[in-house]
């Protein structure tokens, strides 16, 4: 007998696709099956149906593709879930920064305004120098 290679689960690539391929397969079929008897149940119409039944490909497809890149990748990394109440302060602290920076901006404009009043004043009477 030859020797064969033991390949760990973890990296052999025939049973992932065997498993993928199979997997695709037995969605594409449940969830176009799916599409077809909500078909029946709910709309009448042939554009319906077979818009029904792509939807049901569709979505089996996408499943069986996600489920298949997991096999191939591994597990997605999980993304830190932000904490409700620490996003809900931040929320409170924006919003008191921008109302204060709304008044400082209506103090600033009258500023402005009394500035220009003022150099209108200047320039309408004579310098007594």
């Amino acid at each position: 007998m030859a020797d064969k290679q033991i390949i760990p689960p973890k990296h052999d690539l025939d049973a992932k696709w065997d498993a993928c391929l199979d997997l695709t397969v037995r969605r594409f079929v449940y969830s176009s099956s799916a599409g077809a008897f909500a078909d029946l149940l709910f709309f009448g119409s042939p554009v319906t149906r077979w818009t029904s039944i792509a939807f049901g490909a569709g979505v089996g497809i996408g499943s069986a593709y996600t489920e298949c890149s997991r096999l191939f990748d591994g597990p997605p990394t999980k993304l830190p879930l932000h904490n409700v109440s620490e996003t809900a302060s931040q929320l409170r602290r924006l919003r008191s920064e921008l109302r204060m920076s709304k008044k400082r901006l209506g103090t600033e404009a009258k500023l402005v305004k009394l500035q220009a009043t003022f150099d209108k004043q200047m320039t309408k009477q004579p310098n007594f120098n």
